[in-house]
């Protein structure tokens, strides 16, 4: 417990000196914001057995109320999060409701095909711009104080969201309500038989999941001070769970290294195209293969074998 208490010490010591010794600080936020979708993601199908197809619907739709609000209504960037967490959570229990009805490859189809409602929406409305998407979304001024046109106090502040989600995250685990989704998870009959209402429990997990993605999403588009259908295509629900199955599924920091080597992969990778997916593709394929429990998962199963 000790060691771990000092690991996460170090990582956080790091993560508060890293924009100073690196270039591009955009970079760093971009992979916070999708660790933090990750992690989010992770805690519906690492914890809840619940793999949704949907997700992107959650990030996008929160971006897109965050850029709206703050470009057009001139909420200050602390309201647009909110509003766009807000708002996420909201579709996540409209999705959640209907979506909990049925299980397994059921429910991965219901939720691929609400999100796809999503995506056509935000092609026709018009405060959404189409395919041009929302542009020059003003960062504004954290509480009126932390002026986040600067990079530094832009990727403090996507720091402080994710340690946030993430705190969130890891207390949700480790609560009796953790507890319950993983009895859910293992033998879903027997926990009802024990007296939990196992559609309740799915729901809220779900629906916390939404709020998390809408969180990351609302950050991403100040981030980027865009937001576009890129995040609402069934491509990004595809990149979430390729995050976190290579990271680990239901470890606590697997998504969190999916998502960095993800977004390092992409970065590193970007000259080449339209090759890009395709090298994605081979590494998941290779991961899957001889990573079977994502990089975390086999790390700690190679720890515990040591004597």
């Amino acid at each position: 417990m000790r060691a771990s208490w000092v690991g996460q010490a170090v990582l956080l010591g790091v993560a508060i000196a890293l924009p100073f010794f690196v270039d591009d600080a955009v970079l760093w936020m971009k992979v916070m914001c999708f660790a933090l979708f990750a992690c989010a993601f992770n805690l519906l199908l690492g914890y809840a057995g619940l793999l949704s197809f949907g997700h992107a619907a959650f990030l996008g739709s929160a971006g897109y109320v965050t850029g709206h609000l703050v470009k057009e209504v001139g909420l200050p960037p602390e309201l647009g999060i909110l509003a766009g967490t807000a708002s996420a959570a909201l579709l996540g229990f409209v999705f959640g409701s209907l979506a909990i009805r049925r299980q397994g490859i059921y429910f991965a189809m219901i939720t691929l095909a609400l999100s796809q409602l999503v995506y056509f929406a935000a092609v026709q409305l018009p405060f959404t711009h189409g395919e041009d998407g929302l542009q020059g979304i003003p960062r504004g001024k954290l509480f009126g104080v932390v002026d986040l046109s600067s990079n530094l106090g832009m990727y403090y502040t996507v720091l402080g969201v994710f340690l946030l989600g993430f705190l969130i995250i890891q207390r949700t685990i480790h609560s009796p309500f953790g507890q319950v989704l993983r009895a859910i998870k293992e033998n879903e009959p027997r926990a009802i038989s024990l007296g939990y209402d196992a559609a309740r429990y799915k729901l809220l997990a779900f629906v916390l999941s939404a709020a998390l993605s809408g969180l990351a999403g609302s950050t991403k588009a100040l981030v980027f001070q865009l937001e576009s259908l890129t995040d609402v295509q069934w491509q990004m629900s595809g990149e979430v769970v390729l995050m976190t199955l290579l990271g680990g599924m239901g470890t606590l920091y697997g998504p969190v290294v999916g998502a960095l080597v993800l977004v390092m992969i992409e970065d590193y990778f970007a000259s080449l195209g339209e090759w890009v997916p395709v090298i994605m593709g081979c590494i998941f394929v290779f991961c899957v293969l001889v990573f079977r429990r994502g990089i975390v998962g086999e790390a700690a199963a190679m720890l515990k074998k040591k004597p």
